[in-house]
């Protein structure tokens, strides 16, 4: 005689959401957010562009802090990752005016510092700011990957 076995699944009330379904809402939202990148190095723009949407991120670029705050307004990204020694309006000063304006995007902030000024002290400045994550230049996939995850989760 065959033997039927019922399964039995926990479906959540309305406006519940479990854990697990937490997670991966995360998780996708992470894999496919919009991005502005602040970041005036163009080579280093270009290579951060290209890993970001081999990821399923929408990137837009900005050169410097100014052309950033503009576009943040337009593009109402999901993540702002700006680099903090820049012209114009370098990055310490782009996410104190985001700040300002009550924005509550967060933002990573990357660094490769100056001769006379280390990443480190750069990135620690971002820090006291109120920035989600930090990554000192040149930093690998899974830094940005993982800096990314932090800050959008």
């Amino acid at each position: 005689m065959p033997v039927h076995r019922c399964q039995t699944q926990i479906i959540p009330l309305k406006g519940e959401v479990s854990d697990q379904r937490k997670n991966l809402m995360n998780e996708e939202i992470s894999k496919m957010a919009r991005i502005l990148v602040i970041e005036d190095d163009e080579q280093f723009r270009e290579m951060l562009v290209q890993m970001l949407t081999q990821d399923a991120h929408r990137v837009t670029v900005a050169h410097d802090g100014e052309e950033g705050l503009r576009l943040s307004r337009q593009v109402r990204p999901n993540l702002i990752i700006t680099d903090i020694l820049m012209p114009r309006m370098d990055g310490i000063e782009t996410i104190m005016e985001l700040a300002r304006q009550g924005g509550d995007t967060p933002i990573i902030a990357i660094s490769g510092g100056r001769r006379s000024i280390s990443a480190e002290f750069n990135l620690e400045s971002a820090t006291l700011m109120g920035v989600k994550a930090t990554l000192a230049k040149p930093f690998t996939r899974a830094d940005l990957r993982q800096a990314i995850e932090q800050a959008l989760g």
